[in-house]
């Protein structure tokens, strides 16, 4: 839910406070939303209840009862308080792009993780160690428990105890052939790319393509967008601005983000690394198309909007460098 959309949520309570008769006060044209302020609550507050108190000629915390019981309930709402003289203070549902982004940021690579450790912060599964030579189907097997341990090892996408979760044979036996002179032409990191992208029923391709820096190499696609989520918050500091979820911002990005955990989960119950591949490379797709947006142009001062946009980028970053780490490649942030 947008400012705008809270902002008119509020302004209808308001009319149906009116038509019921519990509130005799002239309608006005707009309601005020913003940040609560220190000692506040929830996502965003609204003084519209003392502003009403005068023309109601009722004290403001009983104008403040009166919106939010016509408020709550109100979806994308998930609950409304009231503080201090009559303040409301709204929370939005968990499901809200400021509440994804805020998560994202606050979790940082375990994003989209199950698991949690003794003080119940998410723990990041360690990076894969580079092994260039060794047969796809290893390399698929311990990134598929690498994988399965972000759900928990109690979790039943959990491989423990089912032998070898890897490629069919056939396929394995395929690849190994010219896998030494692969690996002799490519980084450990693009052999691993190409191992673990391609599904497991089809033959991996690895060849010199994955090491061109170029948009038509999905591996420098996905670490690309990474560097440049990076180069974002930097040149953001030196603008005198960082990321903040105050505006609501229409791009698919979000969708993507918000996908993630389930992607992971997905991953994990089939033993499918190259899910977790491609979502990647459709995240980076999507964050290079946006990252014109983020940084002011011209003259252009900072706003809320590009403040919102760059939260949502650096957890777009995020998201990028947790699945890649998983798949045992580096996000670098220059690149």
């Amino acid at each position: 839910m947008t400012p705008a959309e809270l902002s008119r949520t509020v302004l209808h309570a308001v009319c149906r406070a009116v038509e019921d008769g519990a509130l005799e006060v002239p309608v006005p044209d707009t309601v005020t939303v913003e940040r609560p302020r220190p000692g506040g609550r929830g996502d965003w507050a609204t003084t519209i209840a003392l502003r009403l108190a005068g023309p109601a000629g009722k004290a403001p915390r009983a104008v403040a009862e009166i919106l939010r019981e016509r408020i709550a309930g109100t979806p994308g709402i998930a609950a409304v308080e009231i503080t201090g003289p009559g303040f409301l203070n709204l929370s939005l549902v968990d499901g809200s792009q400021a509440a994804l982004v805020r998560r994202v940021l606050e979790q940082g690579p375990a994003y989209g993780h199950r698991v949690t450790g003794a003080e119940g912060a998410p723990q990041v599964a360690p990076a894969a160690p580079a092994a260039p030579a060794r047969p796809r189907a290893a390399v698929w097997d311990e990134t598929v428990r690498r994988i399965a341990r972000t759900q928990g090892p109690d979790d039943p996408a959990h491989p423990r105890g089912r032998g070898r979760v890897a490629p069919p044979v056939e396929a394995e036996e395929a690849e190994e052939a010219g896998g030494t002179e692969a690996a002799g032409l490519l980084g450990a990191e693009a052999l691993r790319w190409a191992f673990l992208s391609t599904a497991a029923h089809d033959r991996p391709r690895p060849g010199p393509h994955l090491l061109r820096q170029h948009e038509s190499n999905p591996l420098f696609t996905v670490r690309y967008a990474h560097a440049r989520s990076r180069a974002l918050t930097r040149n953001a500091a030196a603008l005198g601005f960082r990321g903040e979820p105050l505006e609501h911002v229409d791009t698919a990005l979000d969708g993507l983000i918000g996908d993630y955990p389930d992607v992971l989960a997905s991953a994990a119950r089939l033993h499918a690394p190259d899910r977790l591949a491609r979502h990647l490379e459709a995240t980076a797709d999507a964050l290079l198309a946006f990252q014109h947006t983020v940084l002011p142009r011209g003259e252009e001062k900072p706003s809320a909007a590009h403040r919102s946009r760059l939260a949502l980028a650096e957890a777009a970053g995020t998201v990028l460098a947790g699945g890649l780490s998983l798949l045992g490649v580096s996000a670098p942030d220059h690149l």
